[in-house]
This record gives C-alpha cells, structure tokens and sequence, in this order.
C-alpha cells in the first residue's frame, strides 16, 4: 500500500462521519486540546509574573549591579566619598551608576504611623528609562527638587494618611557625641505618591533626596552603596562583575543582581517548574487517551482492515493507518490547544479583570466584599504577555509524539490481525 493512500485513509477516519471512527479520533483530539489550554496559559502567566516581578526588582530595587565600599577602617563618610568617586568610563555597557544610601525609619501622618525603609537616591535615578517605565505615580509627581521632599510608596501612604503636597514627619536615629543613638524627627513635604505594581517591592518606600538623606539619616546606621544599570541585564553578567571585581579592588565587592535575587528568583522558578510538571501529567493522560481511541477505531474498523488486508495490503501498512490517523490526531488536538492557549494568555489581564467584576457583583448580591484574584499584595496587578516559542513548540512537539507512541500497540495489534478470522467475524 502507498503511503499516499495510509494517508487518506487516516485523514478520513478523523474528518469522516461519526460512525465511521471519526467520534474516537475527534474526541481524543478535544482531549488533547482542553489539556493543552492550561498548560499554554500558566506558561505564559507564569513567565510573565517571573520577568515582570524581576524586572521592578531590577529597574526599582536593587537595579542590575551594587557596589560596596566595606574597609572597616574607613569612616563612612570616607566610604561614601569613596563610592561616589569612582569613574565607569571603561565600561561601555553601562548606562547609569547612582548613589544611593538605604536606613529604616517610622513615618508619622495625620492617620499614624508607620515603619518605613528609606532611599536616598539620585533624582536622576528615578528618571532613568528603566525606573520611569515601572514607577506610577498614582498623586503629585515623581521628581525630588528639594531636600524637604519625598515620596511614599501607596500602601506606606496609606498606612498614615499622607497625601501628595501635605506634611509628614520621619523619625529616624542619629549617633550622639557620646556614642549612643538619639532621634531625630524632620517635617517633609509629600511630593508624590508612587507604586511600583508590585506591593512587596513598594509597600515601605520612603524615597527621598540625596540631601534630604544628609539631613535625616546617620552614615554610620545606614547602608551606602552603588547601584549600576547596564543595558542587557539579562545577558552575561557574570564577565562583568568579574571585570568590575579586578578595576575597584579588594576594597569593593561587586554583586549582580543574579546574586541578590537569587533566592527570590529560584522559588519563582521552582514554583513554575513545579506547576509545569503538574500540567504535562494532564498532558500525558490526554496524548494516552489517543491510545483508546485507536483501539476503539481498529475494533470499529475490522470491515476496512479485513478488505485491505484480503487486497494484499500488508501488516505495516495497516499499522501505519492507525498511527497516522493517531498523528493526525495529535496535530489537530495540539494546534487547537495551543492556539486557544495563545489567545487566551494573550488576554489573561482583562479576562481576570473582568472575573473579577463579575464576581464582584455576585458577592455584593450576597452582602460580600469586592473580589480581588490579583492581589496587588501578593501578584502584579497587570500580568505582562511573555511568550516562550521554543518552550510552547517543545511542549507541541512531545504532545504529538506521545499521541503517537500511546498509539503503537493498538496500531500493531491492528496489522497482525488475519484478515481470515476478521471476515468470519463479519
């Protein structure tokens, strides 16, 4: 037999009418489609969740590299100068390095108060391309002009019942003649209120000028260091730093963001990896439940296979009917499924956003509070669309195998029939 002919006849079994075997084969490529459709779906949330979570970290937080300055025999306001010296001339792949001075602090308002982290940043640093894209400003504005100035992050805000022009006082500690730490409350003015999309990055901040930090915080209880930025972050860090390492010296150490982050991004990662594998097991049912289908189709089909068989067609030829017709089922079941995956990854956002309302709605019938499935608290509050093509082919390309290999035994039982014992059975 022609392997044009194993072709069409397959084709027909899965696109002829339901009597003639085409309910199996459609049935298992349904299967393999609603299957598919989860695991599309938490490929892409769930690598748009890593790399927007990373990326505020990278561009907001800790940026792309920090540099320390950690000579125990240096005053630190030595170690500050000493930081902020350094010339990056000879690395091109940098695009900005700021200054940056972090302390802890309790912010006081009209409603409370309340523990906060305080920054003392560059004003520079917030303008950066990287910085602007994931800094919303939700009150007022974003730029530091004077040192009685300062931002709050929107639950810290909140916490205290600041708004955008009003004052508030931060109270931090200083270190006396004698050694000992007092306080010190300061009036500021909130110039803005800020968010960064995820509630675990900003929920404390309290950002304020590089002057504004002289005036509040004490070098010798905060932390100073360098924050680089450069413009692949993503790509061979590691040659970087070494370099960085080898130019400032053992008084420095120099740390990727890789470093930083590293048990944060390894329990995304695990996570994902974890709901992945959950996924490919429903996968691995569906691609076997082709294996049923194809021994329904042989037991359905014992006039064809007998004919075939009486017309000299051999047992691989009939073998190979049932394995195209299981590979044809795997195609069009996958296609389905990971294209109904795409379109409804594509839109996760206003699709939760929209669950959302409505769930809403039928809690408020109920006398019940609003529903929140992205908690700012604990996700993004817009999913960012990343898209894996090599990661969705592979999985397109094991589901159609797996279809294939589950349907190997009903296939070559179907060839090694007698086509004598087939027709007395008719």
């Amino acid at each position: 037999m022609k392997a044009g002919a194993e072709y069409y006849i397959a084709l027909r079994y899965l696109l002829g009418r339901a009597r003639e075997g085409g309910r199996y084969l459609r049935g298992a490529a349904a299967g393999i489609a609603l299957s598919l459709i989860p695991i599309i779906v938490t490929l892409i949330v769930s690598d748009g969740m890593i790399r927007g979570i990373t990326d505020r970290y990278l561009e907001l937080g800790t940026g792309h590299i920090q540099v320390y300055y950690h000579n125990p025999n240096t005053d630190p306001r030595n170690g500050q100068a000493a930081l902020a010296g350094q010339d990056f001339s000879a690395f091109p792949e940098l695009q900005g390095v700021w200054l940056e001075q972090q302390g802890l602090g309790v912010v006081m308002g009209n409603a409370g108060k309340s523990g906060a982290s305080i920054r003392a940043v560059d004003p520079d640093f917030l303008t950066n391309e990287g910085s602007a894209r994931f800094l919303r400003v939700l009150a007022g504005s974003a730029e530091l002009a004077a040192p009685g100035e300062v931002l709050l992050g929107e639950e810290l805000a909140r916490a205290v019942g600041a708004e955008a022009g009003k004052t508030i006082y931060i109270m931090s500690l200083r270190v006396s003649a004698a050694g000992g730490s007092v306080p010190r409350t300061l009036p500021f003015t909130v110039k803005g209120i800020v968010s960064s999309g995820y509630q675990a990055l900003d929920a404390l901040w309290c950002i304020i000028s590089r002057e504004g930090g002289e005036r509040i915080l004490a070098p010798e209880l905060v932390k100073t260091f360098l924050t680089l930025k450069v413009w692949e972050p993503y790509q061979d860090m590691q040659r970087l730093v070494s370099r960085l390492r080898s130019a400032l010296g053992r008084d420095y150490s120099v740390s990727s963001w890789m470093d930083l982050q590293s048990p944060l991004y390894s329990s995304y990662e695990t996570t994902r990896q974890l709901l992945l594998f959950i996924m490919a097991l429903i996968v691995l049912v569906a691609a076997v439940n082709v294996s049923s289908a194809a021994s329904m189709l042989v037991i359905d089909r014992q006039r064809d296979i007998a004919v075939l068989k009486a017309a000299g067609a051999s047992p691989g030829g009939i073998g190979r009917i049932f394995l195209w017709a299981s590979f044809l089922t795997g195609i069009a079941g996958t296609a389905l499924g990971v294209l109904s995956g795409l379109v409804i990854g594509r839109f996760i956002t206003p699709l939760v956003h929209s669950l959302e309302r409505v769930l809403s709605f039928c809690s408020a019938l109920f006398h019940g509070g609003p529903v929140k499935i992205l908690d700012p608290g604990f996700y993004l509050e817009n999913i960012p669309v990343i898209i894996n093509g090599k990661a969705v082919a592979l999985i397109a390309v094991l589901t159609i195998l797996c279809s294939v290999i589950a349907s190997w035994l009903p296939a070559r039982r179907a060839g090694k029939v007698r086509p004598i014992e087939l027709l007395r059975k008719l």
